[in-house]
């Protein structure tokens, strides 16, 4: 006898729109934008659903979102304070035990099946962790719980905002039929206009509709989209995917030619790089940066390292020396990553006390702290300094 499975689809609401609102309590209940301004030529990351009321979404064009909502707060994206809270979030999940996948720095899966029974069941689950992620970041999320992923996700979608629905095992058809086509994981905008072409308005019309219709537009995919409609589906939380690479990149407000801060933001790129390898048990043999120009021109440079690193020292030098060549003298910079491939498993410490594993074990240190009390709760002496230097030349002198 088969178990049925038990999925919960954690989904933060509005995420980098709810963060900004924490730093900016006045801007609480407004339209909120986060991304570039139209001259920067930006788009849409993320909105409030005060925006959003306005048929504001993410990825339209800033300048058109300013015309639906010209009152609308505007601020660029801060992803290296995005990812502090969601590392907070994410070991917050990690306390129950369950097997996790994370789709996203705000949206992840907990196959629930073995644990849920410990916490009361799926329901009384969910609502402990939305309980306690409130509670500890003040930031709100969307629950949907069923039998598989397909439909927890769509019942998370449906959720939102601050929502909690358990579509029970066997009542996936019922609760997918009245839904709009677009509704369904994994159909876009494209496929739905052609499903609506069809006649084909909700999920429950797709569901009906007759095999050979949807084959003659559809072929072998025909199949895929009524049991897709059906709320068939057998994938499963995937805890140990093979990563092939790990990076961070950011985009400037501005574009910058100061290599001091080009290096100052490198150095957070790197930390933000080795914690995610530690994390994993990785290595990386290669280290990349990734520059974009004014132009929109985007250049890659690497380099390999013998032997292969997870050290945030070991990654920063050698970014570092990569991007001393490529940024010429007046050369300004609108996009800066730093990648880390060609991976392979974690170290291993000897007995031997080397400066390698000293750092190791200072990189662990750091890593604990952060993952406890935040991304901000410790900082490189280097950062702190330039830090410090800034705002001693922002003060104004001593009258007298």
């Amino acid at each position: 006898m088969l178990t049925l499975r038990i999925i919960l689809c954690l989904d933060l609401d509005a995420f980098y729109a709810s963060v900004e609102e924490l730093l900016h309590p006045e801007w609480r209940g407004q339209p909120i934008i986060v991304g570039a301004r139209p001259e920067e030529h930006g788009v849409v990351s993320s909105c409030s659903y005060a925006a959003r009321a306005f048929g504001v979404h993410s990825a339209m064009p800033m300048g058109r979102a300013l015309q639906l909502c010209p009152q609308a707060f505007v601020t660029p994206p801060r992803m290296d304070l995005y990812s502090d809270y969601s590392h907070r979030v994410m070991a917050i999940m990690r306390e129950y035990g369950c097997p996790m996948e994370q789709v996203s720095v705000d949206e992840v899966f907990l196959d629930a099946t073995e644990c849920a029974a410990s916490w009361g069941g799926a329901l009384a689950l969910a609502g402990e962790i939305k309980r306690r992620i409130y509670d500890e970041t003040n930031l709100r999320c969307t629950v949907g719980i069923a039998a598989n992923k397909l439909v927890a996700k769509i019942a998370c979608v449906h959720g939102k905002p601050d929502g909690l629905i358990e579509v029970p095992a066997g009542g996936e058809a019922a609760f997918l039929a009245p839904l709009p086509i677009s509704k369904l994981w994994g159909v876009g905008p494209k496929t739905a206009a052609r499903l609506e072409a069809l006649g084909l308005h909700t999920i429950g019309e797709l569901m009906q509709a007759p095999p050979a219709k949807l084959k003659a537009t559809f072929g072998l995919w025909a199949l895929e989209l009524q049991n897709r409609a059906r709320g068939l589906d057998t994938s499963s939380v995937e805890t140990d995917r093979e990563t092939k690479s790990i990076s961070r990149e950011t985009t400037f407000v501005k574009d910058v030619g100061d290599l001091e801060r080009l290096k100052h933001v490198l150095l957070e790129l790197c930390e933000q790089v080795g914690q995610d390898l530690r994390a994993e048990g990785l290595q990386a043999r290669t280290i990349a940066i990734k520059l974009r120009w004014p132009s929109f021109q985007t250049i890659t440079r690497q380099t390999t390292l013998r032997p292969p690193t997870d050290s945030t020292s070991d990654i920063y030098r050698a970014a570092e020396t990569l991007l001393e060549a490529a940024v010429k003298r007046g050369a300004r910079v609108r996009l800066l990553g730093v990648r880390a491939t060609n991976l392979v498993g974690g170290r291993q410490l000897s007995l031997f006390d080397t400066g390698s594993e000293k750092r190791a074990r200072l990189d662990k240190a750091v890593d604990d702290l952060r993952e406890r009390f935040g991304d901000k709760a410790i900082r490189r002496a280097s950062l702190a300094d330039k830090t410090c230097k800034k705002q001693r030349r922002q003060q104004p002198p001593h009258a007298g």
